[in-house]
């Protein structure tokens, strides 16, 4: 029953079994379900869901990461949880969802310092915290841009 429901949580519903980039299927889910479901966006549900993901995510991803291996490819609920991250406290809008998930898929791809270093903690902490920075880095780089958009010369408003 634990396998099963590490699994099933782990796998973010069954996402971390797509055969290529389920990882980058996952982050897409989580932007999608915040863009086409308003409830996600209200600031208490949102920062609810991400504490649930990191808390299960650790767990399950341990879990996983026992069953397949070092961190696992089937275990995606950390980008599930480091996506929500880029889009917290960040103004809603198709285009932020859209460049918070091309910048956390950036940040976890290239995994600068930190991100990178985090992947050594053991078992599911390594899993999830490595997602946690890259979704804090995604958030704050975020910022910077939608600082940045009125100065350009196009002057894009969010």
């Amino acid at each position: 029953m634990q396998k099963w429901l590490a699994r099933i949580f782990g796998s973010a519903f069954g996402i971390g079994y797509v055969p290529f980039a389920p990882g980058t299927f996952a982050s897409g889910a989580a932007a999608l379900l915040y863009l086409y479901v308003p409830a996600i966006r209200e600031l208490p549900l949102l920062a609810l869901l991400i504490v649930l993901s990191t808390v299960i995510g650790v767990w399950a991803s341990g879990v996983m990461e026992k069953e397949y291996g070092e961190d696992p490819s089937q275990a995606v609920i950390d980008e599930v949880a480091g996506q929500w991250i880029s889009l917290l406290f960040i103004p809603f809008s198709p285009l932020t969802v859209l460049l918070s998930f091309i910048l956390f898929r950036l940040f976890d791809v290239l995994k600068p310092g930190p991100v990178d270093r985090a992947q050594n903690l053991p078992g599911g902490w390594g899993i999830m915290t490595d997602d946690v920075l890259a979704g804090i880095f995604a958030n704050l780089s975020l910022r910077l841009v939608l600082l940045a958009l009125p100065m350009l010369p196009f002057g894009v408003a969010v």
